[in-house]
């Protein structure tokens, strides 16, 4: 298994792609971070790839794993990646 592209790298690569200089791809990359950020609790897709989406979780029941004690966990919310069906059958074959 190979090492993960950086940032630096992925600029670099839509820099070649798309005819931009290294660092409007690097602003590309953040403003589009920037908008997920902002929009993700109304879901914000990215097609191909996926959604980030915003998902309320109940209160429940855990267990302490070093005592065994059982502690309610509160209600949360939580942001969930989930992965588009094209980005899978790409990747996975």
């Amino acid at each position: 298994m190979g090492k993960p592209l950086t940032k630096s790298q992925v600029a670099d690569y839509i820099a070649q792609k798309g005819s931009l200089t290294k660092k409007a791809a690097g602003e590309l990359i953040n403003e589009l971070a920037q908008l997920a950020y902002r929009e993700a609790k109304n879901a914000f897709t990215i097609p191909g790839i996926g959604k980030l989406v915003l998902v309320k979780r109940k209160a429940r029941l855990g267990r302490n794993p070093r005592t065994g004690e059982v502690i309610k966990i509160p209600a949360k919310r939580v942001v969930k990646f989930r992965v588009a069906k094209a980005c899978k059958d790409a990747v996975l074959g």
